[in-house]
């Protein structure tokens, strides 16, 4: 059982759609750009947000820093309040924080943003830190976000597992040897999860609770 549990944010404790694809849906407008479907953004939420603009935009560094300009603008005014938290998550946390666990939130948001989202959480207290990516973007990939929240809580891989429901966050437990438990409530599903390396798969936060136990 290992003591240490990493948690992604977005799919994972909260169901934050309607304040990410509202917010790239704002940019593409100002930036003149065809709306797309929630179909074609959903996909967007998982992997750092600059690599989708760099793909949309075909590598246009100034048109990606001005949309993520705008998309931040936005975030940082309402964008982060939008969103509702996952049923059964609480007690989870609480579940889990009573058993002994030491609990991190690792994301590829933005980590000002991700930490404004956790402290507001009504469990939010329970996480000793919070990871997410610099605001340069220098590091934003799941990997390299895992290595810092180790490095902050000093604890080793072997002893930690990342807990998500995108492919990313499975790949990146996979990458430092941690055991990876995906999520189907967010945004990925089983097959994406399982290919990633996922050592198990729950459909409930309480089934996360009891495979963690």
């Amino acid at each position: 059982m290992t003591r240490t549990l990493f948690f992604d944010l977005d799919g994972t404790l909260i169901d934050s759609e309607a304040g990410i694809l509202g917010g790239i849906a704002h940019t593409l407008d100002a930036l003149g750009h065809p709306p797309l479907t929630r179909a074609q953004l959903l996909p967007w939420i998982g992997p750092p947000l600059r690599d989708s603009y760099q793909t949309l935009f075909e590598g246009d560094h100034e048109r990606v820093e001005q949309a993520l300009s705008l998309y931040r603008a936005r975030y940082d005014a309402r964008g982060w309040r939008e969103h509702v938290i996952y049923p059964g998550i609480p007690a989870a946390i609480a579940a889990l924080q009573a058993d002994g666990r030491r609990l991190a939130v690792v994301t590829s948001k933005n980590e000002t943003f991700a930490r404004r989202i956790v402290d507001a959480l009504p469990f939010g207290a329970a996480f000793e830190t919070v990871v997410g990516a610099s605001d340069d973007g220098h590091r934003r990939y799941k990997r390299e976000l895992i290595s810092e929240a180790l490095s902050r809580l000093r604890v080793s891989a072997p002893d930690a597992t990342m807990i998500g429901d995108r492919r990313y966050d499975m790949a990146g437990a996979a990458q430092h040897g941690m055991r990876g438990v995906g999520v189907l409530w967010g945004f990925g599903d089983a097959d994406e999860l399982r290919e990633a390396g996922a050592h198990a798969v729950v459909d409930t936060p309480a089934a996360l609770v009891a495979a963690l136990r």
